[in-house]
């Protein structure tokens, strides 16, 4: 790149103004990228074809379409978890293990494109799953690179998977979203994107205010499996309700609704009807019509929940073993109207701290706000009538210790025994003060003394008046 730019220099110097070659370097962290005129592409165009040549990153793939143009397609956020992560938490290390009984290979098999398309049209689905070469990029991926989170995702929905049902169910929707957390948090429920978009279906802050989950320093609904599963299936019935068309439906819940509306309004203009007051058509709001025209990470996002669909349902054609899951016990609520700290209930019931914020994973620093209004905390079922026979003790257990905020305070009034030392430049000012008070002693003195001075002045004057007149008439006499 040093050599194009020295050989750029060299043209310019010995040319010099007059020539009609313009250039514009781009400097930036990812590889330099040179733009030239239409002037230069004659002359430069092996330099030109060299710089379009952009590598592309880890987690990302380039696109071409009938025209040969490439569209770069962003594999999601969740698809680049690591693994490890996702194995310590405390369900996983709880409740999951490897199955030492697989007998599967570990070699992914190769299958024809025409098998691929049959697989996905015998997957019972109200959805479209479509089939293309994008779909097969992620297939391959989520069957070869990421087979292994494939198996912990295989165990995890046993947890999850009932609780997505039955919030999709209550609002009629398709059970097949009940994959969408799988591209969205890789079944994570403590999963932060770089955006802030949090739980297990990755509300950003604002959305989930706005479908009722709760949000503040002690707590964030967000990261609840049930109150959060209930929200999205409300948020993914009104996206229906404006498009409908459940790919623009799930392609909104990654972008927004707006990006999917400019998204449409490029494509119309695109095919010369920007103009037109015609209605928007169908065809005209199908996500593969559009494609180009959407964010990169949403670009993959549909194709992505398509290949969660499919290896999800085909995961043992590609030799790939789930976990195994024991369940955890049953467990309950108990609804408590006073501040209580989850340690509080740990140590006097004598349960594991760790299961208890898996349990609740909405309260953000394990303390529960009761005082502000009524919450309640899920425990094992055997462990609820325990909280309500030592309910008090829970509540006085390291109270000072643990719930240290203070009601009241006291103001220390006592009077300062010291009296600070001046420095230069206090005595300078007050120095100046006392000047300027004296200043303004003097003057309001001599204004004192001017009025008091002024009535006297003109006494004598009238006096001389009929002095002077006396003595004229004197002589006129």
């Amino acid at each position: 790149m040093k050599k194009r730019l020295l050989w750029l220099f060299a043209v310019m110097l010995l040319i010099g103004t007059c020539n009609t070659l313009q250039a514009q370097v781009v400097v930036e962290t990812d590889p330099v990228e040179t733009d030239f005129d239409d002037a230069d592409e004659e002359d430069n165009g092996d330099l030109e074809n060299d710089e379009v040549d952009v590598p592309l990153g880890e987690d990302e793939f380039a696109v071409t379409d009938n025209e040969g143009n490439e569209e770069v397609v962003e594999f999601p956020e969740a698809m680049t978890y690591d693994l490890d992560s996702l194995l310590n938490l405390y369900m996983s290390k709880t409740y999951l293990s490897g199955d030492n009984d697989c007998q599967m290979s570990d070699v992914n098999p190769v299958y024809s494109k025409e098998e691929y398309i049959d697989r996905l049209s015998r997957i019972p689905s109200v959805m479209e799953l479509a089939y293309n070469d994008v779909v097969q990029k992620f297939i391959d991926r989520y069957s070869g690179r990421l087979r292994y989170s494939v198996s912990y995702m295989l165990g995890a929905a046993n947890f999850y998977m009932p609780i997505f049902e039955e919030a999709l169910e209550a609002y009629k929707l398709p059970l097949e979203l009940k994959y969408l957390p799988i591209i969205e948090s890789a079944l994570n429920p403590k999963a932060v994107s770089r955006a802030g978009a949090t739980g297990l279906w990755q509300f950003m802050l604002a959305t989930g205010k706005q479908y009722g989950l709760e949000v503040n320093s002690l707590v964030d609904e967000r990261r609840d499996p049930i109150k959060s599963s209930y929200a999205a299936a409300r948020y993914l019935k009104a996206l229906y309700r404006i498009f409908g068309d459940w790919n623009l439906v799930i392609a909104a819940y990654n972008c927004g609704p707006e990006n999917i509306n400019k998204a449409i309004r490029r494509a119309r203009a695109a095919a010369g009807h920007a103009q037109d007051d015609t209605p928007i058509t169908k065809a005209e709001k199908d996500y593969w019509h559009i494609y180009p025209y959407l964010p990169a990470e949403t670009r993959g996002y549909v194709p992505a929940f398509i290949a969660a669909n499919y290896i999800m349902t085909y995961y043992c054609e590609h030799n790939i073993c789930p976990m195994t899951t024991r369940l955890p016990a049953q467990t309950d609520t108990i609804m408590v109207h006073r501040n209580v700290h989850l340690q509080q209930i740990a140590g006097v019931l004598g349960l594991d701290i760790d299961m208890l914020r898996s349990l609740n994973p909405e309260f953000r620093h394990d303390v529960v706000p009761g005082l502000t209004k009524p919450y309640a905390i899920r425990l094992p079922l055997a462990d609820t009538g325990r909280f309500i026979d030592h309910e008090d003790s829970i509540y006085a257990y390291r109270a000072d210790e643990l719930l240290n905020k203070r009601i009241e305070v006291t103001i220390n009034d006592d009077v300062p025994t010291y009296t600070p030392k001046k420095t230069r430049a206090t005595r300078r000012n007050s120095r100046a003060s006392r000047n300027k008070r004296v200043v303004r002693s003097t003057k309001s003195r001599r204004t004192t003394v001017a009025k008091r001075r002024a009535p006297a002045k003109k006494t004598a004057t009238r006096s001389k008046a009929k002095t002077t007149k006396k003595k004229t008439t004197r002589r006129r006499r």
